[in-house]
């Protein structure tokens, strides 16, 4: 049985192609194919051997002006350096976390970094805003360009939990149960802890949110589903630290807890 732990978030190297070139990720001429960086590409699927694997809600890339690439391979974030010659990306070295996940996550993760690691791949960015890109194998990743979320009036679902450089996924029992929405126009924040309701002030000011007392509805759970929630009020009560990162909201603590949610769909 897979079981759900935590760890310690550390770098580690993936065998990625090593980068050739150093052609800005965007270089051609103006208007002759749509823009590559400044982009956040959602991973759609990935395609090996005939067999398509869906993508688990979070899985990104983006290509940086400066050549560096980020994403997120459907559990864990990584980084890297990218060059582009004509339609072709080359990706160098990349750098990952490594938190433990579920199984699915985990499965669809080793299929896409593998795949990125394959070399070369043909990238054919659309002015549909859908990007393939394509190993000479004839393995591919479809992504599709997302927006940005905003703080306010999005539902914010949680994915995991953190204490101070630790993280780790939320149990799957718990997965897309706890979710908050912070409204601006009232001052409040509302959501799910994973098993009760919950509400409390919210005022949001230039990079940080101040949280007031907690308001819950009583009920009973697993105990999964209970440390969820244990954790998360944790960060109520007391100011905290934002980032909004195109669809990912990381709150922090002053004490080094925190959680990452993602924009719902």
């Amino acid at each position: 049985m897979y079981r759900q732990r935590l760890t310690l978030i550390a770098l580690i190297v993936l065998p990625l192609a090593a980068a050739c070139g150093s052609e800005p990720a965007d270089s051609g001429p103006a208007g002759t194919r749509p823009r590559l960086t400044g982009v956040q590409w959602k991973v759609d699927s990935v395609t090996v051997d005939g067999t398509t694997h869906r993508a688990p809600a979070g899985a990104t890339v983006r290509f940086g002006e400066d050549g560096g690439v980020r994403g997120n391979y459907g559990c864990n974030t990584f980084s890297a350096k990218a060059a582009v010659e004509g339609d072709r990306v080359d990706l160098g070295q990349a750098k990952a976390t490594r938190m433990a996940c579920e199984k699915e996550p985990m499965e669809f993760e080793r299929v896409l970094s593998r795949t990125l690691a394959a070399g070369p791949l043909r990238a054919d960015a659309r002015n549909d805003g859908e990007l393939t890109l394509t190993t000479d194998g004839g393995d591919k990743v479809d992504l599709s360009a997302e927006e940005s979320a905003l703080l306010l009036g999005t539902t914010w679902v949680v994915e995991s939990l953190g204490s101070g450089k630790g993280a780790r996924s939320l149990p799957r029992e718990a997965a897309g149960k706890a979710y908050l929405t912070f409204d601006g126009k009232d001052g409040t924040v509302a959501g799910s802890l994973g098993c009760n309701r919950v509400s409390a002030k919210a005022t949001v000011g230039d990079g940080t949110i101040t949280l007031g007392t907690p308001t819950t509805t009583r009920k009973m759970c697993s105990e999964s589903l209970m440390e969820t929630e244990k954790a998360l009020l944790e960060l109520f009560d007391g100011a905290v630290s934002y980032e909004v990162d195109h669809r990912t909201l990381t709150l922090t603590s002053e004490n080094g807890k925190s959680f990452s949610a993602v924009a719902k769909e």
